[in-house]
């Protein structure tokens, strides 16, 4: 799973982004982000818990409610089934709140930092695979650095520098909650995976075909020809668009897009490349989704209006720049998280990990 080695800023801006990969089967995923600040202006919460099931924020809590609320019309059948649920997650927030307050405190004297802005995360969740593999992860972090991960094969912490060090020594000497937090990841974790499936399998198990079309234009200077194949509309956003030469996936001369996501909850994507037109028969994009009965393969045509398609190719490379920008401006990307709450987008809460709050684990200090 990609994620457990990310970095912890790359999973952080996650929700926001969503830059998944857009290759391979489909897979089903929880994720939980907290995040704590240490001086909050102008009414900003000081933390923030969101949860994600795959793409969709389904629970938020912040200091400012302290209460748990669902994000998604399908939590009602979480609430009908389980009375208590709300309640029982509402108290392991303000238990992680309060949690988060305190080791901000400790992590500034233990770097010796003045007083200011400082952030601290925890970012865990799991996957289930299409063929039953199942993948988990933790991982915490300071002021947009990795500060703890978490190895469940040999329920260790590794630290990348000597004020974390002092945490990994203390939590590893506690065998019994690394354990838990072992059978959290790959157990409980998976099987509320399962459960949130069947609450909102009307939008979490939909499929969705994906809309193939092409643009082409002529290079003014060497007669070259640009070709992208837009793949839009699609769910679930795993998908396999490559460029393909003579049946055999090409590489050279190619450019991919992101996977980004439509307002209507569907993704988009694209892929470009650069050929001699005098091979254009060559080349085909291809295309390959769960929405589709068979894979797609298109052949290229001859560009018809350089100057609009120009504009679309352009447009392209423009919102991919935007996106790479984006994930250069972490720290500015922590307080957008915690500022789009009035959108109804960003922080969610997580502590569905199981019959009560604490099959999740319990918070350990700092």
């Amino acid at each position: 799973m990609a994620l457990r080695n990310a970095p912890l800023w790359l999973l952080v801006l996650l929700p926001v982004a969503l830059l998944d990969s857009c290759d391979g089967a489909s897979s089903h995923s929880m994720k939980y982000f907290y995040t704590g600040i240490s001086e909050p202006s102008q009414g900003l919460p000081h933390f923030v818990a969101v949860g994600y099931v795959d793409d969709q924020l389904f629970s938020y809590y912040d200091s400012n409610s302290r209460q748990g609320q669902p994000r998604v019309s399908w939590m009602e059948k979480v609430e009908k089934e389980d009375p208590q649920y709300w309640d029982r997650n509402t108290r392991y927030f303000r238990g992680s709140e309060e949690d988060f307050r305190g080791n901000l405190e400790i992590l500034r004297s233990r770097y010796n930092q003045s007083e200011g802005l400082h952030t601290l995360q925890r970012i865990f969740g799991c996957e289930l695979q299409r063929d039953g593999s199942k993948g988990g992860f933790e991982q915490h972090g300071y002021d947009g650095r990795t500060f703890l991960t978490f190895h469940k094969e040999t329920l260790t912490w590794v630290a990348p520098d000597p004020q974390a060090q002092i945490t990994q020594r203390k939590w590893n000497a506690d065998p019994g909650w690394n354990q838990g937090n072992k059978v959290y990841l790959e157990e409980t974790c998976i099987e509320w995976i399962k459960k949130y499936l069947s609450y909102g399998n009307e939008t979490l198990l939909r499929t969705e075909p994906p809309v193939v079309t092409m643009s082409s234009r002529t290079e003014v200077e060497d007669g070259m020809e640009t070709h992208v194949c837009r793949v839009h509309g699609f769910y679930p956003r795993e998908i396999d668009a490559s460029w393909t030469r003579d049946g055999e996936v090409w590489l050279q001369d190619t450019f991919h897009g992101f996977l980004a996501p439509n307002a209507d909850g569907t993704y988009h994507y694209w892929i470009s490349i650069r050929i001699d037109p005098k091979e254009r028969g060559r080349y085909r994009c291809h295309v390959e989704h769960d929405g589709l009965q068979d894979p797609l393969d298109l052949e290229l045509k001859e560009p018809t209006n350089s100057k609009s398609n120009l504009g679309l190719i352009i447009g392209f490379v423009v919102a991919a720049l935007f996106v790479v920008g984006v994930i250069a401006g972490i720290a500015g990307i922590v307080l957008f998280i915690i500022k789009r709450r009035q959108d109804g987008y960003r922080a969610t809460s997580t502590s569905d990990k199981g019959s009560s709050s604490s099959d999740q684990g319990s918070n350990q200090p700092i």
